[in-house]
C-alpha cells in the first residue's frame, strides 16, 4: 500500500486545514487507518484513527473537539478536517494504515500501524 498526504501549508492560528490521504496499491484490505504528527527532534505522536466502516474513531486529548477524521473507502482517501489550528498543532503529519480492519485496538501505538506515507507540513503561525 501507498499513502500519499496533501493538504498540508501555512495558516494563522484559528484557521483550518483539510489533510487528504490519497492510498493505493494493495487497497482491497479492510484496514483501519490513522494521522500522526512529528515536530523535529520529538518523537512521532498520535492525533487521531479510524476504523474500516468509519464507525469507530478515536483522537488524542489536544485535538478532541477541534479535528476531525473521515474516509471514503470508494475513493480509497483518509481525510483530516482541522479546524481552531493552534502554533502547537505545527508538525509534519503522516497518515498510516493499521491491519484490524474494523476495530482500533492500541490505535495510540505507532508500531500497530504497517504503512506509512511520506507526511505533508503543517504550519500555523501565531
Amino acid at each position: 500500500v501507498q499513502l500519499v498526504e496533501s493538504g498540508g501549508g501555512l495558516v494563522q492560528a484559528g484557521g483550518s486545514l483539510r489533510l487528504s490521504c490519497a492510498a493505493s496499491g494493495r487497497t482491497s484490505s479492510r484496514y483501519a487507518m490513522g494521522w500522526f504528527r512529528q515536530v523535529p527532534g520529538k518523537e512521532r505522536v498520535f492525533v487521531a484513527a479510524i476504523s474500516w466502516s468509519g464507525g469507530n474513531t478515536a483522537y488524542a486529548v489536544s485535538v478532541k473537539g477541534r479535528f476531525t477524521i473521515s474516509r471514503d473507502n470508494a475513493k480509497n482517501t483518509l481525510w483530516l478536517q482541522m479546524n481552531s489550528l493552534k502554533p502547537e498543532d505545527t508538525a509534519v503529519y503522516y497518515c498510516a494504515t493499521k491491519p484490524t480492519g474494523d476495530i482500533i485496538p492500541f490505535y495510540y501505538r505507532e508500531d500497530e500501524y504497517n504503512y506509512w506515507g511520506q507526511g505533508t507540513q503543517v504550519t500555523v503561525s501565531s
